[in-house]
């Protein structure tokens, strides 16, 4: 077996009582600080989406979270309306191996959703989510049903934790992985998860903002 595969203990996550609380308290006052601080930036990228198309601003979509319980995430509309009946026809163009959907130029991406999408900006609501319980500001990406689907057992064992705004993954490899990498990058920062190591993440994530990694 490969030396990078990584085995989860469940039990050992859940008994991290203090960690998971810290961690809750932290989401909750960062998530309602950055909805207040950035409300002056949503404001304009909202009047921006609604200008471009006349569309919705905002874009809801069913994820599974932790231990497979499903939520609606928020994020700003960044594809023309109806671009999911799309999907089907570019599936073959999908620039990501494994059960997750990627495509660099993606046709149903409209002009503002460039820009927010490769700075990140599209995923600001999600501090809504995150005041919810739904998502945290750290963890895995939270994924589709459809892609869940597709799991093995083995890529189940990152349903164990919340899913996150950001993670290892997006201020690392981001899409110049494949799914199997994704899913290895999760599993180091469920076993190493830590106070300090979300910080990390979270300011290299303000970093990529700023500094668009492979992001699309």
């Amino acid at each position: 077996m490969d030396s990078k595969v990584i085995f989860l203990n469940k039990d050992k996550i859940k008994s991290r009582i203090i960690y998971h609380g810290l961690k809750r308290i932290f989401d909750i006052g960062a998530a309602a600080c950055g909805m207040v601080i950035l409300s002056p930036l949503m404001i304009i990228i909202a009047v921006l989406i609604k200008t471009e198309d006349h569309g919705p601003i905002f874009y809801k979509q069913v994820r599974v979270g932790k231990n497979g319980k499903t939520f609606k995430m928020y994020k700003f509309r960044s594809m023309f309306v109806n671009a999911d009946r799309m999907l089907d026809k570019l599936e073959e163009q999908n620039d990501v191996e494994g059960p997750m959907f990627k495509m660099k130029n993606d046709p149903r991406i409209t002009k503002i959703g460039h820009f927010i999408r490769k700075h990140s900006l599209d995923e600001l609501p999600q501090f809504l989510n995150v005041i919810k319980g739904d998502m945290s500001l750290v963890g895995p990406r939270p994924s589709l049903p459809s892609e869940v689907i597709n799991y093995t057992d083995y890529d189940r064992q990152r349903l164990y934790v919340t899913p996150g705004c950001t993670g290892l993954w997006q201020v690392t490899e981001r899409n110049n992985v494949g799914f199997d990498e994704m899913v290895q990058l999760d599993f180091t920062y469920i076993k190493d998860a830590s106070i300090l190591f979300d910080l990390t993440i979270i300011i290299k994530t303000l970093k990529i903002i700023i500094f668009p990694n492979a992001s699309y």
